[in-house]
């Protein structure tokens, strides 16, 4: 096929797809409602289930419904009726996707769920299939066509079948109320979690790693500290601990270009008196957008308690190594 055939045929079957979402839209009715509203009162957990792409696609739901609110977990037909259906209790609730709503593994199933006692909720293109007249809430998916050429393979209904699950989920996630933190809390370890839960004081470089000096102490003593903890430059702070100037490696070599020895300095001439800081307590993230949101990004950030002590050293390269 030419270049400009492939495209067509992209095109074709994103067109045919976008078709079926659309009716899938129009479809919407009263039936939806009342399954966010049964899923949102379950007491147990949902089990997704499907056979073949259905299954798959069962797969990607559960663990969309997981990750925004609603405990799910995918069964699988065939091993569910060998000991895998032991986890199903009364008070969960099926959600049971198939485009036919014919598929001997899945329908086999069924009746033995609903004996548990767990309430049944179908996804299926076929509102008279075996599987719509076992299900106590019936979505109806109509699907005119798939984009396979032959109309064979599952690839709109798939499509439709993972928008409903999607919407499903979503809806429940306004039901519930579930929020920013209750999403961290899901996913602490991916960027997304790292971005909601992560503060300035997990990755500030405090305590002995603190670059602190004394506003009355020597320039040789600013260059001990800064050399020895590597940190590129030192907070300056009076008695009492409190952040009065910074000094970085910057206004070192700035001193050394205007032809004045720094060792002859005093720190209070060389040092930024109104240096920019962040809080140890707001998100990590708000460092990264104080220190690269500008024309001239920061490297370091001293941080601040809400005395204005200065109790840490922020830089660039720890927010970026704990994937900020």
């Amino acid at each position: 096929m030419k270049h400009s055939e492939i495209d067509k045929e992209i095109r074709r079957v994103l067109d045919v797809e976008a078709a079926a979402l659309k009716r899938a839209r129009g479809a919407v009715n009263g039936a939806y409602s009342q399954a966010v509203q049964a899923l949102a009162r379950c007491r147990g957990k949902v089990i997704v289930t499907g056979v073949g792409k259905s299954g798959l696609i069962a797969q990607k739901v559960a663990a969309t419904f997981s990750s925004t609110g609603t405990p799910a977990v995918y069964l699988d037909p065939t091993e569910a009726m060998h000991g895998g259906m032991g986890f199903v209790q009364k008070q969960d609730m099926i959600l049971a996707i198939g485009k036919s709503g014919e598929s001997d593994e899945l329908n086999a199933l069924l009746p033995h769920l609903r004996g548990i006692g767990a309430k049944l909720v179908a996804i299926t293109a076929n509102a008279q299939s075996t599987l719509a007249k076992q299900a106590h809430i019936v979505l109806v998916t109509p699907v005119d066509e798939e984009a396979c050429p032959l109309n064979l393979a599952p690839t709109s209904s798939t499509t439709v079948a993972l928008a409903v699950g999607d919407a499903l989920a979503i809806a429940l996630m306004k039901v519930r109320n579930f929020g920013p933190d209750h999403f961290a809390r899901n996913h602490p370890a991916g960027r997304l979690g790292k971005r909601l839960t992560l503060r300035v004081s997990d990755i500030m470089r405090g305590g002995e790693l603190n670059p602190i000096v004394p506003v009355k102490a020597t320039v040789e003593e600013l260059l001990i500290i800064i050399t020895r903890l590597q940190a590129g430059a030192a907070s300056i702070v009076d008695k009492k601990g409190l952040l009065v100037g910074l000094v970085t490696d910057f206004d070192i070599r700035r001193a050394l270009a205007s032809g004045h020895n720094p060792l002859q300095l005093k720190i209070a001439d060389m040092m930024n008196p109104k240096p920019t800081t962040v809080r140890a307590d707001e998100p990590a993230m708000r460092a990264v957008e104080i220190m690269e949101n500008r024309r001239n990004p920061f490297n370091v950030l001293p941080v601040v308690d809400a005395q204005r002590r200065a109790v840490g050293m922020v830089q660039i390269h720890d927010l970026r190594a704990r994937g900020l």
